[in-house]
């Protein structure tokens, strides 16, 4: 009687740890039958336009051609998140009447919330315009004593590509820019295309008397997160005690029970399954932002914080070339060169995934398994003084854990479990 009392008790907490094992790969599997089903969007064309204020803020149009290519996988595009480049925004406006609402919103990031006018579907193709009137965008006497200089960061997308970005900037009163470009009409034009996660950066460089710059209002090229409060850092620390908390009730109590039950003997083991993700990657050789060389091992630019990708897909070993020995039959976690390329490698890397059994006395055995369901996501991260990313509803922009969970789920999914739990 006592033994099949702990038999029940081990097949309980075996189902209880196979079934929190699921939530948590949930999410990696469900991204990976998403890529495998093709992009759901496409940027067609996107561009910034920018005017300095007389008091150093900056006018900023935003036009964006947004086409969707799927609307099965994950619904029609109904709103989208647009990075802005901090909280120190002074006024936005929709200037089209595609956008039904526009709206200021913080997630790990600083984002514009944008409704559109109706539901849109594969083929279709919205365009959506708005202005954003920014500040706190500049650096002064950090460069050059005297001078001051604005850095930006056009939004990266790392679910969909852009066919098209156009950064147009009032060249009036600017003493240098960087990259070079093209100056017509009287703005500098930069244009260039974005692969997913595509990052491109301009700067534009002003004495320090050319607008009302103020000394209280810089901000910092290589600083914390994008307009963090303090009380924002306080909600990601409870988030991470929660989130560790909701990992010790989901592990650390089932795993401690089995153990007591094991040693009355019960008997429990587990097997594991490599999962191997290979990834290639071909690299600039120089940055196509400011043309300084790539550092071996590198993938931004240390200088503009450019991508130095230029392509990145998930491959099989069966899509690697015979003659490519080099790559070849890896199957533990590194970084390996290709033969026929200096600027192409092979990303590999791998987890064991476990698989638990359970058994006792006659040997019967238990297995969980399960499905899980999605939601609509295609969204960027943020940096310091630029624009953080865009994307569908939905998007977590910054995951610290890897796990595409937001804090704010967790927390409210141990709520769920609390309330079970009394």
């Amino acid at each position: 009687m006592k033994r099949t009392k702990n038999h029940r008790i081990l097949r309980l907490f075996v189902a209880v740890a196979a079934a929190a094992l699921i939530l948590l790969v949930a999410g990696l599997a469900l991204k990976r039958e998403a890529k495998a089903s093709g992009d759901l969007d496409e940027i067609l064309a996107y561009s910034i336009t920018v005017d300095v204020n007389d008091d150093a803020t900056l006018k900023m149009v935003y036009h964006i051609e947004w086409k969707v290519l799927d609307s099965d996988s994950e619904g029609p595009l109904e709103w989208v998140k647009i990075g802005i480049p901090n909280k120190h925004y002074v006024s936005y406006k929709a200037l089209t009447s595609t956008i039904s609402s526009i709206d200021y919103m913080y997630d790990h990031g600083t984002y514009l919330r944008i409704d559109l006018d109706r539901k849109y579907y594969a083929g279709s193709i919205v365009v959506f315009e708005f202005e954003l009137q920014q500040d706190y965008m500049y650096e002064m006497n950090q460069l050059t004593e005297g001078e001051t200089v604005y850095w930006f960061t056009p939004g990266w997308f790392d679910d969909c590509k852009v066919d098209q970005l156009t950064v147009k900037w009032n060249s009036d009163k600017a003493e240098s820019w960087d990259p070079a470009c093209e100056v017509e009409d009287g703005y500098c034009v930069w244009t260039t295309k974005l692969a997913k996660g595509g990052r491109y950066t301009v700067s534009v460089t002003y004495k320090n008397d050319a607008f009302a710059f103020d000394t209280e209002k810089v901000i910092s090229k290589s600083g914390g997160f994008d307009g963090e409060s303090d009380d924002d850092i306080v909600d990601v620390i409870i988030g991470i005690i929660i989130f560790l908390g909701f990992m010790a009730l989901i592990f650390v109590v089932p795993i401690a029970l089995i153990a007591a039950a094991f040693s009355k003997g019960a008997n429990f083991g587990t097997t594991t399954e490599k999962k191997i993700t290979r990834t290639k990657i071909e690299y600039y050789p120089s940055c196509p932002a400011c043309g300084a060389a790539r550092p071996e091992g590198k993938d931004n630019c240390e200088f503009c914080g450019r991508s130095f990708i230029k392509s990145e897909e998930k491959i099989e070993e069966k899509d690697i070339p015979a003659e490519e020995t080099s790559v070849r039959g890896k199957t533990t976690d590194g970084t390996y060169r290709y033969d026929s390329s200096p600027n192409t490698y092979l990303r590999v890397h791998v987890i064991n995934v476990p698989r638990v059994r359970s058994s006792s006395g006659g040997g019967s055995s238990h297995r969980s398994g399960g499905g899980c369901a999605h939601s609509s996501c295609a969204c960027a991260c943020a940096c310091a003084c630029a624009c953080a990313g865009g994307g569908r509803a939905g998007c977590t922009t910054k995951d610290f854990y890897n796990t595409n969970l937001r804090l704010s789920a967790l927390a409210e999914l141990a709520g769920e479990s609390e309330k079970t739990a009394k």
